[in-house]
C-alpha cells in the first residue's frame, strides 16, 4: 500500500519544483539560479503550513520539552532572521519583512482564537481574508489606474540612461563548443583561458542550444552573461576585473565549468622581418628570431623592416594556411599583430616567400 501521509507532501512539493523549473528555464526568471532562489520563499511558507499543523495537531503541548523545542526554534529563527535583515543589500528587505508578519500576525491570532474561543475565529477570519482582498485588490487598481498627475505636484525627472562602456582592447576569443550541453564532453575552449587585463573575453555559442557564462562563486554578481543563444556572443570587458583566477559556469548546464585568469599587462614580443629576407640565399635571416618563444596572453608583433611586402600566414608552406591567424599583405614599414591565448606550438610563414618560415612557442 502507498503511503499517502508521505506522498501527497512530496507531491506537493514536486509541482511546485517543476513550476520553477518551467519558469526559469522560460525565461521569466533572470537567470536559472534566480528562480530556484524564488521558490525557497514559497517552499518556506508550505512548511510553515506543515509545521503549523504538526503544533496544534491535538492541541499546544505545556511539557519542558516541546517549550525548550520551542525556544530552539525561535533562537534559530530569529538569529537567521537578524542576519537576513542586517546583513544584506536587497531593496526588497523591508517589503519582505512587511509580507512575513502580514501574514504572521493574522495567522497566529486565529489559531489562537480557534483553540481559546472558536466562537469567535469564524468572523475573524472573515475579517481578516476580506481586508488581505481589498488590500490586493487596491494595490493591484492603483499600479494599472494611478491618480490623475494634478493631484501629485512632483517635478518630472529625465531619466538619463548611460551607454556601456566598449573597451578598445584585443579581443580573446573562447568557444562553447558544439554538444557541450551533454555532460562529460567537452565545454569551453579554452577550458584556462589567460586574458591580460584591458582585453576582451568573446565567448561564441557554437551549440545547438542556449547556454550562459556566470561566475561561480557569487552566482553572477562579477559577470553574467544571461541566455546565449546558438550563433551568438558574449563580451566581457577586463579592465574592471582585478588580476586573479574566475572560475565561471552554465547555470543552466551546471556540470560545465571552466576557468578565466585575468593576467597582469604584458610586453609585447617584436618579431622583425629584416632587409632581403624576400630573396632566397644562405646565412640570410628571414624572421627574427626564428623561434619566439612566450607566455600565454602575450602579443607577438611582426614589424617588415624589407623594402618588399610580405605576409604573416599561421601553417606551413607544404600544407598550407590554417587559419588561426593572417596579416594580409605587409608593406614596407607596416606592422601585424596577434595575440597567443593557448599554450603549443605554432608555425608560420610568407605565402608570396614561402621559403620564409617562422614559429612561436606559447608556454
Amino acid at each position: 500500500m502507498s503511503n499517502w501521509d508521505l506522498m501527497m507532501p512530496g507531491m506537493g512539493l514536486t509541482s511546485i519544483g517543476l513550476a520553477g523549473v518551467t519558469i526559469s528555464y522560460a525565461g521569466v526568471a533572470h537567470t536559472f539560479v534566480d528562480g530556484m532562489h524564488a521558490l525557497t520563499g514559497l517552499t518556506m511558507f508550505i512548511g510553515l503550513i506543515f509545521l503549523s499543523a504538526g503544533i496544534l495537531d491535538g492541541g499546544i503541548s505545556t511539557s519542558n520539552r516541546a517549550k525548550a523545542t520551542t525556544l530552539v526554534v525561535i533562537s534559530i529563527a530569529l538569529g537567521f532572521g537578524t542576519f537576513a535583515l542586517t546583513m544584506n543589500t536587497s531593496n526588497y528587505t523591508i517589503t519582505l519583512a512587511g509580507i512575513l508578519m502580514a501574514i504572521a500576525f493574522p495567522s497566529i491570532i486565529i489559531a489562537y482564537l480557534t483553540m481559546k474561543k472558536p466562537q469567535y475565529a469564524k468572523p475573524v477570519g472573515i475579517i481578516v481574508c476580506l481586508a488581505s482582498a481589498t488590500g490586493i485588490i487596491m494595490w493591484f487598481s492603483f499600479g494599472l489606474v494611478s491618480p490623475d498627475t494634478y493631484m501629485i505636484n512632483e517635478p518630472i525627472v529625465e531619466e538619463k540612461t548611460e551607454k556601456p562602456v566598449q573597451s578598445t582592447g584585443p579581443i580573446v576569443a573562447i568557444t562553447i563548443l558544439n554538444g557541450s550541453s551533454t555532460q562529460g564532453n567537452p565545454d569551453y575552449d579554452p577550458d584556462i583561458a589567460h586574458v591580460p587585463k584591458g582585453n576582451v573575453a568573446e565567448w561564441t555559442n557554437k551549440d545547438s542550444v542556449a547556454h550562459t557564462v556566470t561566475s561561480s562563486v557569487d552566482f553572477g554578481d562579477t559577470f553574467n552573461s544571461n541566455m546565449i543563444n546558438p550563433g551568438e556572443k558574449f563580451a566581457l570587458d577586463t579592465s574592471k576585473l582585478a588580476t586573479g583566477e574566475y572560475e565561471y559556469m552554465c547555470v543552466v548546464h551546471p556540470w560545465m565549468t571552466s576557468t578565466l585568469i585575468i593576467e597582469g599587462p604584458k610586453e609585447d614580443v617584436k618579431v622583425v622581418i629584416p632587409i632581403g629576407a624576400g630573396t632566397q640565399k644562405d646565412g640570410q635571416k628571414y624572421f627574427d628570431p626564428p623561434m619566439a618563444q612566450v607566455s600565454v596572453g602575450t602579443t607577438v608583433v611582426w614589424e617588415n623592416n624589407d623594402n618588399v611586402a610580405h605576409t604573416v600566414t599561421s601553417g606551413n608552406s607544404k600544407d598550407g594556411p590554417d587559419s588561426t591567424f593572417d596579416s594580409n599583405m605587409l608593406n614596407a614599414g607596416q606592422s601585424f599583430k596577434f595575440t597567443f591565448n593557448s599554450p603549443g606550438k605554432e608555425d608560420y610563414f610568407c605565402m608570396v616567400h614561402p621559403w620564409m618560415a617562422g614559429s612561436v612557442e606559447v608556454k
